[in-house]
Formats: structure tokens, sequence, C-alpha cells
């Protein structure tokens, strides 16, 4: 059968919402988009322990040390999940993980801020996991099913991710004039870079139509970055703090809010590897994989010991 022919027959699955399986014909761009998109997903959740596992041995009382170290390990497993699924795609997680350690894949460009106080990690809870999670629920529906499945039990626990951060700033906000400060300064420096996650403007970006055209994407950048923002003002009125955008005001006639400009200096600035923590975070997952080498090397033996045994046994 012709390229042509099977290219007509993989839209219109698409179009009829039937998810695409490992096994399926697909074009070598749309499994390409997938292993870019994924990949450099699972590298965001990986990369994302670091900002946060820094606290856990600092929170202040032990149902918080516990609740933080529950949250770095569900990131460590979202990680698995979506390296699980783009390993479907034909690539091998080694080298999917050798891109990350030696600076070629990209991740998050939220992962390459600070997180100074204790407030960051509240911060980091409410507004990052809450935009990931505005990015990430309509890939619950994405059209290929690994990804899709992966992305329901993600989604689940980022929502839990989401409510931890804004309870430890509400706790904040409630209590002396120095812990609403502390609160005030982490929403002042997470902000703009939260807004800066789901990536550049419509205009600006060079998969956006291709990957709606797929339902690899659901809805573009601009999209998701004004429900993001409708949805989190609110939020920031009842917890007292204000929003530190001078142009934010809400719009009667569009009924959602105006916000002012992104400096998408500094957005690509941090991509490029150029950002306050981008060196620290690949030291730091360099440092952590080979340390867990003897741990790949004895996995890697007891499971050819068991293979071995399975052969004799059936021998």
């Amino acid at each position: 059968m012709k390229n042509i022919d099977l290219e007509k027959r993989f839209q219109e699955k698409i179009d009829q919402e039937i998810r695409i399986e490992p096994r399926d014909w697909m074009p070598e761009k749309y499994r390409k988009t997938l292993i870019r998109q994924i990949s450099q997903h699972a590298h965001s959740e990986v990369v994302g322990m670091l900002p946060e596992g820094n606290w856990i041995t600092r929170a202040p009382s032990l149902r918080r040390k516990v609740a933080l170290l529950a949250k770095v390990q569900d990131e460590a497993g979202h990680g698995l999940y979506l390296y699980s699924a783009c390993e479907t795609l034909g690539v091998k997680r080694e080298d999917l993980v050798n891109d990350l350690l030696a600076g070629k894949a990209k991740y998050s460009s939220i992962f390459n801020y600070p997180t100074l106080t204790w407030a960051d990690i509240g911060a980091i809870g409410w507004l990052v996991d809450g935009a990931a999670i505005m990015n990430q629920v309509p890939l619950c529906r994405t059209s290929y099913g690994p990804y899709a499945r992966a992305m329901v039990r993600i989604c689940k626990e980022e929502s839990f991710h989401q409510r931890q951060g804004y309870e430890i700033l509400l706790t904040l906000v409630r209590g002396s004039a120095e812990q609403k400060e502390m609160a005030q300064d982490a929403l002042n420096r997470w902000w703009w870079p939260s807004l800066m996650m789901f990536g550049p403007s419509d205009k600006d970006s060079v998969h956006t139509a291709e990957s709606m055209k797929w339902k690899i994407k659901r809805f573009s950048n601009d999209e998701l970055r004004q429900k993001f923002i409708d949805m989190t003002v609110p939020q920031a009125e009842f917890l007292g703090l204000t929003v530190p955008d001078p142009d934010l005001k809400f719009n009667e006639e569009t009924g959602h809010y105006d916000f002012g400009e992104i400096d998408w200096a500094e957005f690509w600035q941090v991509v490029k590897g150029y950002g306050q923590c981008n060196e620290e975070r690949l030291e730091a997952r360099n440092k952590a994989h080979d340390n867990g080498a003897w741990v790949r090397e004895a996995a890697d033996a007891y499971a050819r010991k068991q293979e071995k045994r399975e052969r004799q046994m059936s021998a």
C-alpha cells in the first residue's frame, strides 16, 4: 500500500478519535514528534524532583516531610511511566537518559529556577503543578494510546500535589507577617516562569499546528496559558496575595484576564541552557546516575540469572 493511502487512513483514525497503538502504522514525523514530547515530559518529571528534594531534610514538620517525600517519589514514578510509553515507539530508555545527561535533551524550563525558601515548595505545588495539570489533562485524550493511558494516573497524582502546595501557602498567609511576605515573594518569583511553562506563543511555536492536527495536543499554548491565568488569579486573591503583573485586569468583554508581556528572552535563555540552575541540575542528575550504576548492574545480573534458570527449567 502506498504511503499516501496509509497516511490517509492514519488521519481518518485520528479524526474518528481512534487511538494509535504501537503496532499501528504511523508517519515517521508523528513518531518523532511523540518521542520528542514524551521524552521531554519524562525528563521534566525526573529533573523536577531536584528543586524540591533539597527541602526534604528542612521541611518544617514531620507531616510536611512525609508529604514532600511522597510527592518527590510520585515524580520519579511519572518519569518511569513516560519513559516506558516512549519505549513503545522503538527507542531505548538508555539512549533517552544519555541524551539528558549529555545536555542534548530538553526538559521544562521551570526546573532551572532555585527554591530559596519553604514558600517556594508551596508555590511549585500550586503554580507549577497547576500549570502541569492544565497542560496534562488534555493529554489523557491524546491520540497515542500508551501516552494517554500513562497520563490518567499522572494527572490524578498531580492534583494532590497542587492541593498540597496551595495548602502550604494558605498556612503561611494565615501566619505571621513575615510568613505572608515569604509567600508573596515566592509568588513574585514563580509567576512568570509558570506562564512560560506552556511554551512559546502560538505565533512562534513550530510544532503546535501539526500536533493539533494529529490530536497529540488538544489546545494551543496560548489557550492553555489563558485558562491557567483565569483559574489561578482568583485563587491568589483568596490567599490575599498580589499577582506580580501591573497589566493584569479582568476583561468584561472577553470574560478573561488580560495580562502583561512575558519576557520571552528569559525563556529562550533558560531553554538554551543559561538559566540559574541549568548546570546544577545536569550535574546532580549525572552524579545520581553514576552513583546508581551498581544498582543497574545488580538488576541486570539478577535478570540474566533468572533468564538462565527459566531456560534450564524449560529444557
